[in-house]
């Protein structure tokens, strides 16, 4: 039988819980604003760093369900071409699989590359160009994806590690996780 409360945090109300996944879903809404959109296909945007706090600090549970409501609300606040509900499956994994490798692990950085290793195969590398050839009927998408990703990850990894660093050495995590 699956334990799904040891996917949920301890020792925090749900009240703390909703509030400080409330200020990660406006930031990452934030910072999806300031995405860069190369072409329909190609966006670089750093708010994935809001998704892997949210599952180190309340687990893939809450990480999955305030990736949903990211994806959903940014594409209300900024639409670009037509919703498509895969995104929002990609955005719920990533926030699974963050929760899954970070979540009361502590700054340990093989988790947090495997992490992001394990988000960039499933989600940039496999479900996205499905999805893309599904949109668009043209497999063309995948070259021009797997280049940004290959270019993007070792960015993306150390801004992961500096980030989660920086959570676990401040009183961030802390005030975030005390009840």
């Amino acid at each position: 039988m699956l334990n799904l409360k040891k996917w949920l945090p301890q020792g925090i109300s749900i009240s703390q819980t909703v509030t400080g996944m409330g200020l990660l879903i406006a930031l990452h809404l934030v910072m999806n604003q300031f995405s860069l959109v190369l072409t329909p296909t190609l966006k670089i945007s750093f708010a994935f760093l809001t998704s892997a706090v949210m599952g180190a600090v309340y687990g893939p549970i809450y990480a999955g369900l305030g990736a949903i409501f990211t994806d959903i609300l940014g594409f209300v606040l900024k639409p670009s071409g037509f919703f498509f509900p895969g995104f929002t499956l990609n955005a719920f994994l990533a926030g699974i699989i963050y929760g899954v490798f970070l979540f009361q692990k502590g700054y340990n950085v093989k988790r947090i590359i495997l992490a992001k290793v394990v988000t960039t195969v499933l989600v940039s590398f496999i479900l996205t160009p499905i999805w893309l050839n599904i949109m668009y009927q043209s497999p063309l998408f995948i070259v021009a994806r797997y280049i940004r990703t290959a270019i993007k990850f070792p960015i993306d990894v150390a801004l992961l590690l500096l980030v989660m660093r920086a959570l676990y050495k401040t009183r961030i995590y802390a005030k975030m996780t005390q009840h």
